[in-house]
């Protein structure tokens, strides 16, 4: 039986959509790009870095004024008590997923404008129910033995990214980046320290580094995203909402 590209579940064949993550069962020309292989065992980290740095230098401006506009939307609902912690959790995830969306246009050949950023609202729900699903797993898996804690903090790198480029729910979503890094796990988490490494040196400068190192990380995640999974959505138009299921 024929399984679906997206989530991996098994269909019978009469479908024209995933029962599991309503994507069309009829599979789509790949991009001219799409043709390279993508599985591996190693990643080529220096050269996503390299990507990162380049996605960054195409739109200095945006991705500092973004970052300028994030540290200020959460210092002032720092100050709320009780429903600012409240908000601020909640618009973390759609927020900071800005950085993903203008990268994706950036390596796509578009021109993004500052709008883009806030694209990740739209996607606000499935956001916030991963943040606090994944988070609350990892929690438990570290609590446990330390290290399922840290096999689901890696493997879902992706999770946040496949809901907004492929619009699935949550749960699919982060089951589907688990698969796929699966294996190129050790690969995936050595460039999670490495990028880590690079926001802990951008934080050293009194913070203001990280207005430089986060996007230029995102755009690095990114380009190992687009290399291990591959952009199914056309970002030179507005990212539309998540499908209902």
């Amino acid at each position: 039986m024929p399984h679906c590209p997206n989530c991996g579940n098994q269909w019978t064949g009469s479908e024209a959509h995933c029962p599991a993550c309503g994507q069309p069962t009829q599979v789509s020309p790949p991009r001219p790009d799409a043709s390279r292989p993508r599985t591996r065992q190693t990643l080529p980290l220096g050269n996503y870095i390299k990507i990162g740095w380049e996605v960054f230098k195409q739109y200095p401006g945006g991705f500092i004024g973004f970052a300028l506009v994030n540290a200020a939307i959460h210092l002032i609902l720092e100050v709320i008590p009780w429903f600012g912690m409240l908000a601020s959790t909640l618009i973390l995830l759609p927020l900071i997923m800005g950085n993903f969306t203008v990268s994706a246009k950036l390596l796509q050949g578009q021109s993004p404008t500052f709008g883009d950023f806030f694209a990740g609202f739209n996607f606000l729900l499935p956001l916030t129910l991963l943040l606090i699903v994944s988070s609350l797993l990892t929690a438990i898996g570290l609590m446990l033995l330390v290290i399922p804690g840290i096999y689901l903090a890696v493997g879902y790198t992706f999770a946040s990214f496949l809901v907004i480029d492929r619009r699935l729910d949550f749960w699919p979503a982060m089951e589907l980046s688990r698969r796929k890094v699966n294996p190129i796990w050790f690969s995936l988490f050595a460039f999670t320290l490495l990028l880590t490494v690079i926001n802990l040196a951008g934080a050293l400068l009194l913070g203001l580094g990280l207005i430089v190192t986060v996007p230029l990380t995102f755009g690095a995640l990114t380009a190992a995203y687009d290399d291990l999974l591959g952009f199914q959505s056309d970002y030179s138009q507005e990212v539309p909402r998540l499908k209902t299921l």
